[in-house]
């Protein structure tokens, strides 16, 4: 649960500007301010149901946008090539060769 809670709140944070306000709403209360679907649908005074499925459509649309856009994919691979610069400049004396192919494989990325 904890794997899909993290997975989901990644998605948010990256696409959460191209959901409608209601989805947003669900969503960031449910996810990040732990909302319960009764407590959702208590506030909006929708049944129980109707929150579920909204969250559940938003997910599905998230998930979409994600194997579309890759935006989480490339912010990963990003952050993982930027981890191995900086071992790189850490490290006593660094391959310009090394450094070459890093910065190359960065740019690679866009």
């Amino acid at each position: 649960m904890l794997e899909k809670t993290t997975r989901i709140n990644y998605l948010y944070d990256f696409y959460h500007s191209l959901l409608t306000p209601k989805q947003q709403s669900y969503m960031s209360l449910y996810y990040l301010d732990n909302y319960s679907l009764g407590e959702i649908a208590e506030e909006y005074k929708v049944s129980r149901q109707a929150v579920y499925d909204n969250i559940k459509r938003t997910e599905a649309m998230l998930e979409e946008y994600e194997g579309k856009l890759l935006l989480i994919q490339m912010f990963q691979e990003r952050s993982k090539l930027l981890r191995n610069v900086k071992e790189l400049l850490i490290e006593e004396n660094p391959s310009k060769q090394a450094m070459l192919k890093a910065v190359a494989e960065l740019e690679n990325l866009d």
